[in-house]
């Protein structure tokens, strides 16, 4: 009896951690699977980009130390006292996931920031904007990292391979960026009504030195992904620091998104090799490189499309900017939307299919303009 009690533990947790890790699972098994086609060689190690793993790191590992001492929750809500009204608070909690995302990565700005979406809601009484809410929050978190090489996971590979200038790298995102930005404006007008309402006081100190120490870990780890100093250092410095301040920030790190690089590199390598694939993937990316990388995201996700087309054009504008606006879309366009649905479900177990519904609608809304646009700016340039 007790053999088997302890046989559906291990059932049990495997389960939930292929629920919690699909995507990683799912880049293993393609990983392997190519793998049987492409045997294991000398080349295998050329796959790795091991400057985007170890920026990925660093700079995930100072964010999970800077949310232990409640830094970002803190200024969140300070912002979202300055508004008395549902209008200009939904829009303060959204304009905070834009910015978020662009300093911290977006997935860690949804895990920051929607659970103070669902504190200010809650405790107003407007819950009845929450699926909105987290919609628009995870829509902002998509795009707005798109503006800096660390906003997406995707960005900061594609920056580090074909070694994209920083001003270049910005260029190229900011009219998508500027045009996500106001229509993400108009939704929160037009769909929120600006009804009173008051958020109490919370008193939050902050330890002064575990701050000042972080800020300047984070600060280093943004110097290593501009090209500043060498990736190696932050690589030695970050987690000996942080092995002496915070070692649940190094715990809290999320390995399953650098476990899902490390196994979609060994796919895309492999898949590059293939000749019959590259000839395809050569053929479609040519025709549109664009238009395929939002397509592919719908289908596998940013990253993976990001690290797997990659290997067949070196257009890196059209293949950054589909990507990236890729991500909205579908729920498994981007992973980050994931932890919204998964965030959202667990506070309204039994609205699955409004929020997909609501989802979709805005998403799709917000992709077909989007890609639309950019279409027509190449059509006129």
């Amino acid at each position: 009896m007790e053999k088997i009690i302890k046989s559906r533990s291990v059932l049990d947790n495997c389960t939930d951690l292929i629920k919690k890790n699909a995507v990683m699972c799912i880049a293993f098994v393609a990983a392997v699977a190519t793998s049987l086609i492409v045997p294991v060689d000398k080349e295998y190690i050329g796959y790795f980009d091991f400057k985007t793993l170890t920026c990925l790191f660093c700079v995930l590992a100072v964010v999970c130390a800077l949310k232990n001492i409640s830094f970002f929750y803190m200024l969140a809500r300070k912002v979202v006292q300055l508004f008395k009204n549902a209008r200009m608070s939904i829009l303060a909690l959204v304009y905070i996931t834009f910015i978020g995302s662009m300093l911290i990565a977006n997935d860690m700005a949804l895990l920051t920031f929607l659970p103070l979406g669902y504190f200010v809601l809650t405790s107003t009484g407007k819950e009845k904007y929450m699926a909105f809410t987290f919609i628009m929050q995870n829509i902002a978190a998509n795009l707005g990292g798109m503006l800096t090489p660390f906003g997406n996971p995707q960005n900061l590979y594609l920056y580090t391979k074909f070694q994209i200038p920083n001003l270049r790298f910005m260029a190229i995102m900011a009219p998508e960026f500027i045009l996500a930005v106001f229509i993400i404006t108009v939704c929160c007008i037009v769909f929120v009504k600006p009804e009173p309402l008051c958020l109490s006081d919370e008193k939050i100190n902050l330890d002064p030195k575990r701050t000042v120490l972080y800020l300047v870990l984070f600060a280093l780890a943004i110097v290593i992904v501009f090209r500043g100093i060498p990736y190696w250092i932050g690589l030695i410095i970050i987690p000996s620091v942080l092995f002496f301040a915070d070692r649940k920030a190094l715990r809290m790190v999320d390995y399953g998104l650098l476990f899902t690089f490390v196994f979609f590199f060994v796919f895309a390598g492999n898949m590059a090799r293939i000749e019959a694939v590259r000839s395809l993937f050569s053929m479609l990316l040519e025709k549109s490189t664009l238009l395929f990388s939002v397509v592919s995201c719908q289908f596998i996700s940013n990253v993976p499309s990001a690290i797997l087309l990659s290997q067949f054009t070196n257009n890196y504008t059209d293949l950054l900017v589909g990507v990236n606006i890729g991500g909205v879309g579908t729920l498994i366009a981007s992973l980050a939307s994931l932890i919204t649905f998964r965030e959202y479900l667990k506070h309204n177990p039994g609205k699955t299919g409004y929020y997909v519904g609501l989802f979709s609608a805005f998403n799709f809304g917000f992709l077909i303009i989007l890609t639309s646009f950019m279409i027509f700016s190449k059509t006129v340039l």
